[in-house]
């Protein structure tokens, strides 16, 4: 994934991260994930984005070049995954809330201290940003700042061809500031999206 793919708007960005592949390597073995829901936070026009005041030391990656992960930790238990959007000097991110587990399963499942007794559970895995970053061994010290468009990081992401058929577009959820805006992306009827249950939800794109 070039650094070019993260030169744009959010929002453009977001939908066609769905689909694409979270890597991390680590010694000898591979865990792999396809991201199924995303987030987009708009910057200096947006209140619900941590740039939003400006920037200071926890947000500067966001206001780097495109392409970088910017992780954070909340309410004291967990930390988010993030990639920076926009040009240098711009903020804009992307908040990565669920993906679906493809391998690795075995180590994701020892890193989130759960049992994986048939498929069904494999959702606890992977579905919220906090799971997510807990499965494949995502924190601030580790990852912050690192070149998700690095093929020879420990942590990137890929394109494996995959394209999804129907994206669904919904308000964010989990803030209280702009939370009616519909920044929250999602590849329709997968099993492994966080939140609310999304029958219902209005259908905005096909893929590609």
């Amino acid at each position: 994934m070039s650094r070019g793919f993260y030169d744009r708007d959010p929002r453009r960005v977001s939908r066609e991260l769905l689909g694409k592949l979270l890597v991390r390597k680590e010694a000898k073995q591979l865990r792999t994930a396809r991201i199924v829901e995303v987030e987009a936070y708009l910057g200096a026009n947006d209140p619900a984005a941590h740039s939003f005041a400006g920037r200071t030391p926890r947000n500067a990656v966001l206001f780097g070049p495109p392409g970088y992960a910017y992780v954070y930790f909340i309410y004291g238990n967990h930390y988010c995954l993030n990639v920076s959007c926009l040009p240098d000097g711009v903020a804009g991110g992307i908040l990565f809330r669920a993906v679906e587990p493809l391998t690795g399963i075995e180590e994701m499942a020892r890193l989130r201290n759960v049992s994986i007794n048939s498929p069904r559970d494999l959702r606890k895995l992977t579905s919220g940003p906090g799971r997510l970053a807990e499965a494949f061994g995502i924190t601030r010290e580790r990852d912050n700042d690192k070149d998700l468009t690095n093929a020879s990081s420990d942590l990137f992401i890929a394109d494996d061809g995959y394209r999804v058929r129907r994206i669904l577009t919904t308000p964010r959820i989990g803030i209280t500031k702009a939370a009616e805006r519909p920044l929250r992306y999602i590849i329709a009827g997968n099993e492994f999206v966080s939140g609310p249950k999304t029958g219902n939800l209005k259908p905005t794109l096909k893929s590609r």
